[in-house]
């Protein structure tokens, strides 16, 4: 079983940074796709950014956090990043990894973390 172990979070103020790691105990498919998720109380899971392994071919963003958070990744260590920088309140949420085989298929999830912006 692939276990997803996140690391990183916290509180922060506006306009600071924090960066989110994920690492997966294996990759049983030669291509994965991760992604980044974030979930507020009341709202939906929101689609935060997502990277393919290995070589991280392709990065997608949602709109509010381009060019503020940058995706990256380690394939030797199956380890993604989520570098969020100018952080807004609205930001705040826990963040969720999650790696899947093809796309839209998020078979893997990490434990969450919070992350929190005060203004």
């Amino acid at each position: 079983q692939v276990q997803l172990v996140q690391n990183g979070g916290g509180l922060v103020q506006a306009g600071g940074s924090l960066r989110l790691s994920c690492t997966a105990s294996d990759r049983p498919a030669p291509l994965w796709i991760m992604t980044w998720f974030r979930r507020t109380p009341g709202k939906r899971r929101e689609f935060v950014a997502q990277i393919t392994l290995p070589g991280a071919a392709k990065t997608t963003y949602t709109d509010s956090v381009k060019g503020r958070f940058t995706v990256s990744s380690e394939s030797a260590k199956n380890a993604v990043y989520l570098q969020m920088d100018d952080l807004k309140p609205e930001d705040t949420a826990v963040y969720y990894c999650a790696a899947g085989q093809f796309a839209g298929q998020y078979t893997y999830w990490g434990q969450g973390a919070q992350v929190t912006v005060s203004s």
